[in-house]
């Protein structure tokens, strides 16, 4: 009887698939903002070539690396273990 009360019940498992949901689609805005930003602020609006060049390479690296950097520094700062939105 004891090995039943370790097992989640329906409502624990519709919170827990919420929960997941919710934070997947935190990771997907997140990821769709980070994306947004760092294109926007290193690739040209004149595409002149098909792929990356050095500089907007080495530019969205730097972007990303900044982007995670204040976003984890501003979720510390707020109190909770995540980056905001």
């Amino acid at each position: 009887m004891a090995a039943n009360q370790d097992m989640p019940t329906v409502v624990d498992k519709d919170q827990i698939f919420g929960m997941a949901e919710k934070e997947m689609e935190y990771r997907v805005e997140m990821f769709n903002k980070l994306t947004h930003t760092c294109f926007a602020k290193c690739v040209e609006k004149k595409y002149k070539e098909s792929e990356l060049n050095m500089g907007e390479n080495s530019c969205i690296d730097r972007c990303v690396a900044k982007y995670w950097q204040v976003t984890n520094l501003v979720g510390q700062l707020l109190g909770s273990g995540r980056p905001p939105m």
